[in-house]
């Protein structure tokens, strides 16, 4: 888990931004490696990823299987617009004020990390095994050879990112309840010139504490005068 300060200092709600802090830590560079990834491959099947042959027609590179180039692009356009999101809800998240909005969050990026790895699982077997099934013939002058290398590199490394990002989640999730990952900063400390508030209890002992407001431990009713008795006097000096 990381510290609470990872991103910046102060109180929640109010966290100073640091670049250099975010920018610089480890889920941020994947976030970012995730990004870049997202668009090579969806940009490499847009851009050259459909051949004519004597026709109008675009054909898909990848066994002239136009599902295999639907699916590249989709995928890496939704990991595309993800990581984006995720990257701007990691700036806000130090900020975030209420316990249930910091678990919803970091649900949320378990639940989306975790299926962009396997859909970029599934989409680096299937064209993968459709750029396998393209014959040389296909693709005259090896049009779109490389973007299709390209593709299916990218799809692999990002499950590699994306699966990362996973584990970094799910680690979030499982320690934020036990330690501070929800909480830190949410509950403000005590001021350090609040009146102690003595509570007496039946053996002369005395609990003190710093709330006004708290009740005391026992409702039974103590005489005052006993109370003074058995309270120990504080030594002159």
């Amino acid at each position: 888990m990381e510290p609470a300060g990872a991103y910046g200092a102060g109180k929640a709600g109010g966290v100073s931004f640091d670049p250099v802090a975010f920018f610089t830590h480890p889920r941020t560079v994947l976030r970012l490696l995730s990004w870049v990834f997202s668009m090579v491959v969806f940009s490499c099947i847009v851009n050259e990823g459909y051949i004519n042959i004597g026709s109008e027609r675009l054909l898909c590179v990848f066994n002239n299987n136009a599902d295999a180039c639907n699916y590249g692009v989709t995928v890496g356009v939704a990991c595309f617009l993800g990581s984006i999101f995720f990257l701007i809800l990691d700036i806000y998240f130090p900020s975030m004020s209420n316990v249930k909005d910091r678990r919803r969050a970091v649900l949320l990026d378990l639940i989306f990390s975790g299926l962009a790895s396997f859909l970029w699982f599934v989409g680096f077997c299937f064209l993968a095994n459709q750029w396998q099934m393209t014959s040389p013939d296909e693709l005259p002058l090896a049009q779109g050879s490389d973007a299709a290398r390209a593709t299916i590199a990218f799809c692999f490394f990002s499950i590699l990112t994306w699966a990362v990002l996973t584990l970094s989640a799910l680690r979030r999730f499982l320690t934020g309840s036990n330690a501070n990952l929800f909480t830190w900063q949410h509950l403000d400390q005590a001021p350090s010139n609040a009146r102690a508030t003595p509570y007496p209890i039946a053996n002369g002992a005395t609990i003190v504490t710093t709330n006004p407001y708290q009740a005391p431990p026992f409702t039974e009713t103590l005489d005052p005068q006993k109370l003074t008795q058995q309270r120990p006097m504080a030594p002159a000096f």
